[in-house]
């Protein structure tokens, strides 16, 4: 089971420096599309192993939103080592993302 972790501006550059690779959620409470996709990715965590889910609240930690140029939620972004290597814009369904993400985790 994959790790689910809450990031905040002051953990983020720490989180994603790792040599596992992790999936950050862009989200806000308020945001539907957020909340569909929360479910999905809960159940990619439960059948996967070998890379972490964070979760980021752009309304509390906006500075690291704005600079990883998060316009619109849910935003995923998959980083490994520090780096970037997938963008996911917008709630997609479970095949979808284990499509996109599937050479990762």
């Amino acid at each position: 089971m994959a790790e689910i972790v809450t990031l905040n501006d002051g953990t983020f550059n720490e989180s994603i420096t790792g040599e596992k690779p992790i999936l950050v959620d862009f989200w806000a409470e308020w945001c539907g599309p957020c909340k569909v996709i929360a479910p999905v990715l809960e159940e990619i965590a439960e059948d996967h192993d070998g890379f972490t889910i964070g979760k980021l609240n752009v309304d509390h930690n906006p500075q690291t939103a704005a600079s990883h140029d998060v316009m619109s939620i849910p935003t995923l972004i998959l980083f490994k080592d520090g780096v970037e290597k997938k963008r996911i814009v917008g709630a997609a369904p479970k095949a979808r993302l284990m499509q996109e993400l599937g050479e990762y985790i």
